[in-house]
């Protein structure tokens, strides 16, 4: 590898390296220690020196130094890993540098020339490399010891590296810590001992800081049940979020089988950066920080003061900009920011240059100033090009002209709320989606009615048309303490769907996408699949006692809302408890903003929660049972199981404690959840547990502890709720007086902000990625668990023997994800299938994992004959293999008698295995997951299992003269590499001349007045088979046809008469007789050492390729 140009000076290292060649110019020298007479103590304390002082040398013993006759300073140009790779170094020089250097005066002109070709030289590899480091000599020496140490394939993505130290046991091993797209790995040596650690993110269960009273701050990772700590790094929080996003991004690309079409930094596993991970953690804190929709990206962050009118002061915060997104947020604890929507943006202000400040006009007669930004002239520019306005004044008042229009689609909560619909511009065959609330439907709000509870709905009304005064309304309101406070207190009936839509983002989906709604409603309306016969058996089900669905209007609504967003998004369809959810959503928002909030609150709200392992809710039981540890000590002491609260809080996260709560007390927790996200949730839980302390602790079992929390949720009220009575009984589970006291609502959600809302946004996220590694590993293990107990009842496996089988299959499955987003296993995922069809191998795949673990030497036929047995194997011919297909294929090789090993090779030259072409394309390959699931023919499929009888060798087709030239041939080629080579030999040889010869004698006594036309067949087929045990087996069934066709041809005149074939009884009696055939076949083989070696193999083997 060239290297730049970098002095050093030799007369300090004459004692750790030694002369190889030089001449007037060059110097090729040898690291000690290394190569020929290396090893012993100075092998031991270079090699020491080397790795703790990150040295080159350590992966790289070879070096060439230039330098020039009148000077005592060289240069090291070069540097190689083998002899070989620095000798070619050394030719280039001779052959394309010495000429040219004759020709100089100076020694300044040589060595700069010299410089001058070898940047050339490494700028010329660096037009390869789409990669851009801060540091990229370092990089390249980093990426040089990686690809040395740990041998993983060329396609393995070098993201970052870091020193540290590494505690094996109580000893810390100072080395260098790697991270790659695929594996986190290590590297020590120290004083003779190697460390060397290759975990993949795919096995990592826990990844965290930690820090005690050895180690102060360190990163624990669990894997394979081993704990690994690392320390003493410079960077440690910059190591420990690049490892988070690598771990996370390993899961969401392996397990859920997610693309990123739309993150062109993660897209290609291959170009993986740093850079590209910081930016993409960066960019997923920004948008959930300020609900935006999961296409924006964080662009640019400017420190700056912004002036806030409704405390008459500057409060420093930080301007965050996106494609269509203008935010702030202050730093200074005032919890203030302001989302601004670009579409929004009128004008933008000449900047100031005495305060360094500019001004941005908003609609609505608005304008935002920012003071003291140091950029102030490039981001006043880049925002009107991104709101596409001159930076003329004059300009100003037609552009606000020219997006009047739109805005008045955007601002849809301002004066003319009914001409929504219109505005948006839905078409004709949207006329069917209701443009009202369910709510102002069917409780419409008595104006005249002045009793207690509308008088103080009036004036909660009040306080917030004073604070719309203030802070503004619509989408650039300000955000600040006093707009909890008031959520805290109970949003108002008539502007709940208002600040629904605006807390969660929704009103931004919704005015960026007009007439989307109803075009999905078109499309997918008639659409018959699993989702949508799920959607129609859970309709009635859905708040069945109030009267908006009691009558086809709100049922309806609740159809195109649930079937329109299953349409959207395949790969959640519908999930029980969305309907309970987007009821409720249905009751204040109109049907298009019920919509758009069910997708803000699957897809950046509730994340993972919605699908069929429901990750995302078993993730925040898990951050719920540790805030219970933190918080609830007392309840902890008395109950050391926390997991009963996992399972009865299910119901609370799924549906937002709407099917536990009256639906009048409920609706005030939405309100929260809005604001506030999850956080709001966990601590209303945890403000639950807390009131209910004292009769959780003396509960006797869990059945006790489920009675306590149900007749406490009963006992929930809402005193201020204007609802009549008959809709707030209407999600009452139970309607018995019980002995609680009745508890309000609004005072519940207060005591759980007072209590816990010093939880901190921020470290719910942290604990739920913490978290999400946990679940999701014991989810898969729990899979494999139920896999191999199917799978065990079939093979002789032993469980242990099934655990390394399935391991080595999942890292198969993984192999073919690695460095690819376009390989089957992704493409064609379907999360809806059975465990047991989770992974699957495709034929390339299968060839691998085969070659390891095949109980023969399969010789150069290795390719040909492992299509034979994928195809045998692959009995619904999709192309893909199960776990369960490949065991009992695997068993039967291992562990089956005599007949069962020798009728498999004998199926294997039988037709669908022999006669199909071989370009491995897969000839049927059904759409799964989509459409309307047949489910007779599963019942048919499954009844044909049942009946299925076992296969008996009388049930085996006859073996032609083509396939039994193969199936000889095949034999050969098994039994090569034998110790008892030549005796196999002769015996195949032996069986096959008798084979052929019985053959003939039989057709000689059904047909006597028959020519002896077979003998001189017998006599080819026997020879072909000797003489080419260990040549290539025909490549294809085409040419092993055409050959056989030739034998018979030149056997005889009538080829067809000559035709002849055998059953698998003559075969397998001739064998019979063969000593020496039988006891290789009977040979037991060590199972443990073949798995031990395949593990270890495994990676080898796809770098090799």
């Amino acid at each position: 590898m060239w290297l730049k140009p970098e002095e050093i000076l030799l007369k300090n290292a004459f004692k750790l390296w030694v002369t190889e060649k030089d001449n007037e110019y060059f110097i090729l020298q040898r690291r000690r220690g290394y190569g020929e007479g290396g090893g012993g103590l100075t092998g031991l304390l270079v090699g020491t020196l080397d790795t703790v002082l990150d040295s080159t040398s350590k992966v790289a013993p070879y070096r060439i130094l230039h330098h020039t006759p009148d000077s005592q300073v060289y240069w090291s140009i070069a540097c190689g890993v083998t002899k070989e790779e620095i000798v070619q170094h050394w030719e280039w020089l001779q052959q394309n540098i010495m000429r040219t250097l004759s020709v100089f005066d100076s020694s300044e002109d040589i060595t700069s020339f010299v410089q001058g070709k070898i940047r050339g030289l490494i700028a010329e590899e660096g037009k390869t490399s789409l990669v851009l480091e801060e540091d990229p000599e370092k990089f390249r020496e980093a990426l040089l010891r990686f690809e040395k140490w740990f041998e993983l394939p060329s396609e393995e993505k070098l993201v970052t590296y870091y020193s540290c130290s590494y505690w094996k046991g109580k000893v810390p091993c100072q080395g260098w810590l790697y991270l790659s797209t695929n594996f986190l790995c290590f590297y020590s040596y120290l004083l003779g001992s190697e460390v060397k650690l290759v975990i993949s993110w795919d096995e990592i269960w826990r990844l965290e800081k930690t820090s005690n009273v050895i180690l102060t701050e360190s990163i624990h990772v669990l894997a394979h049940g081993e704990d690994h700590y690392f320390s003493m790094l410079l960077h440690l929080n910059e190591t420990f979020v690049i490892m988070e996003q690598l771990a996370d991004y390993s899961i969401k690309r392996l397990f859920d089988k997610e693309a990123f079409q739309r993150e062109p930094a993660l897209s290609d596993p291959l170009q993986i950066t740093k850079r590209g991970l910081e930016a993409h953690a960066k960019s997923d804190q920004f948008r959930a920080f300020f609900r935006l929709p999961k296409e924006e990206n964080l662009l640019e962050v400017h420190e700056s003061f912004l002036w806030v009118p409704f405390n008459h002061y500057n409060t420093l915060g930080k301007i965050c900009l996106s494609e269509n997104y203008l935010c702030f947020a202050s730093q200074d604890g005032s919890q203030c920011h302001i989302i601004i929507p670009m579409r929004e943006v009128v004008n933008v202000e000449k900047p100031d240059p005495s305060s360094r400040a500019l001004t941005v006009c908003v609609r609505g007669k608005r304008a935002l100033r920012f003071s003291e930004v140091r950029d102030y002239q490039r981001l006043a520019n880049t925002i009107r090009s991104r709101c596409g306005i001159s930076a003329s004044p004059q300009h100003s008042a037609s552009s606000e002209v020219i997006r009047g229009e739109c805005q008045s689609l955007i601002n849809h909560f301002e004066d003319n709320p009914e001409d929504v619909t219109l505005m948006v511009g839905q078409k004709d065959s949207s006329k069917a989606v209701s443009t009202e609330a369910l709510m102002t439907v069917f409780h419409p709000q008595d104006v005249e009615n002045l009793d207690p509870k509308m008088l103080k709905e009036k004036m909660k009304e009040q306080s917030w048309n004073i604070h719309f005064s203030e802070y503004g309304r619509g989408t650039s309101m300000f955000f600040t303490r006093k707009t909890r406070d008031l959520i805290v207190r109970g949003v108002p009936e008539a502007l709940r769907g208002e600040l629904w839509m605006l807390f969660s983002g929704a009103v931004n989906d919704m005015a960026t996408h007009p007439g989307y709604y109803s075009e999905l409603v078109e499309q997918s309306l008639g659409t018959s699949t699993l989702a949508t016969d799920e959607i129609e058996r859970d309709l009635h089900r859905s708040l069945p006692e109030h009267p908006a669905f009691q009558s086809d209007t709100g049922i309806s609504a609740l159809r195109r809302v649930l079937t329109a967003y299953a349409y959207r998004n395949p790969k959640i369809g519908y999930c029980q408890a969305m309907n309970i959810l987007t009821s409720v959503l249905l009751l204040y928002a109109k049907e298009e903003e019920a919509f758009w909030l069910l997708v803000a609150v699957c897809e950046r709200m509730l994340p993972d929660y919605f699908n069929r392992r429901i990750i995302g809710a078993l993730v925040d039981q898990a951050v719920f049972e540790d805030l219970i540890r933190e918080n609830l000590p007392q309840l902890v002491e008395n109950m050391t199981d926390l997991s009963f609260f996992s399972s009865v809080s299910l119901s609370w996260f799924l549906t937002l404690f709407i099917s536990v709560l009256p639906i009048e007390s409920a609706v005030n927790v939405v309100d929260c959840f809005f604001y506030d996200g999850i956080k709001a949730i966990l601590q209303l839980g945890l403000a639950v547990l807390d009131y209910n302390m004292e009769a959780l602790v003396c509960c006797h079992d869990d059945a006790e502890a489920v009675t306590i929390l149900n007749k406490f949720f009963d006992s929930v009220t809402n005193k201020d709720s204007p609802l009549p009575p008959t809709v707030q009984q209407a999600s009452v589970g139970n309607n018995e007086k019980t002995s609680h006291v009745k508890v309000d609502i609004s005072e519940l959600i207060r005591e759980a902000y007072e209590k816990y809302g010093s939880i901190r946004s921020e470290d719910v996220e942290s604990s739920r990625k913490r978290n999400k590694l946990y679940v999701i590993q014991t989810l898969e293990d729990t899979t494999k668990q139920n896999v191999i107990r199917v799978v065990s009842q079939e093979v002789r496996f032993n469980a242990s023997q099934l655990d390394e089988l399935y391991n080595l299959f999942k890292r198969q499955h993984f192999l073919s994800c690695y460095w690819t987003m376009k390989s089957p296993a992704l493409l064609h995922h379907d999360p809806s299938l059975a465990y047991l069809e989770q992974y699957q191998l495709g034929f390339q795949q299968f060839s691998m994992l085969f070659s390891l673990l095949e109980p023969w030497a399969f010789c150069t036929t290795k390719s040909t004959l492992s299509l034979w047995v994928f195809r045998l194997i692959d009995e619904n011919q999709d192309g893909l293999i199960n776990f369960k297909e490949f065991c009992c294929a695997l068993d039967t090789l291992f562990s089956g008698s005599f007949t069962n090993k020798l009728k498999f090779l004998f199926k294997l030259h039988l037709p669908p295995a022999f006669d199909l072409p071989e370009d491995g394309v897969i000839r049927k390959s059904p759409e799964r997951g989509r459409g309307k699931v047949d489910l007779q023919a599963y019942l048919k499929q499954w009844q044909n299992e049942i009946l299925k009888k076992e296969e008996t060798i009388k049930d085996l087709p006859r073996i032609n003269q083509t396939q039994f030239i193969q199936f000889s041939k095949t034999l050969y080629n098994i039994f090569h590499g034998d110790p008892e080579e030549e005796s196999l030999y002769r015996a195949v040889a032996h069986v096959t001349s008798l084979l052929l010869r019985m053959e003939e004698v039989g057709r000689r006594l059904q047909e006597p007045s028959s020519p002896p036309a077979t003998t001189a067949a017998a006599d080819t087929a026997a020879t072909s088979a000797e003489e080419s045990p260990t040549e290539e087996a025909s490549t294809t069934p085409g040419s092993s046809n055409t050959s056989g066709s030739q034998d018979s041809q030149d056997a005889g005149s009538d080829p067809p008469e000559t035709e002849w074939s055998f059953s698998f009884e003559q075969v397998l009696a001739s064998l019979l007789n063969e000593p020496a055939i039988v006891n290789f076949f009977e040979r037991p083989v060590d199972i443990h050492l073949k798995l031990g070696q395949a593990k270890v193999a495994q990676l080898k083997v796809k770098a090799a390729k």
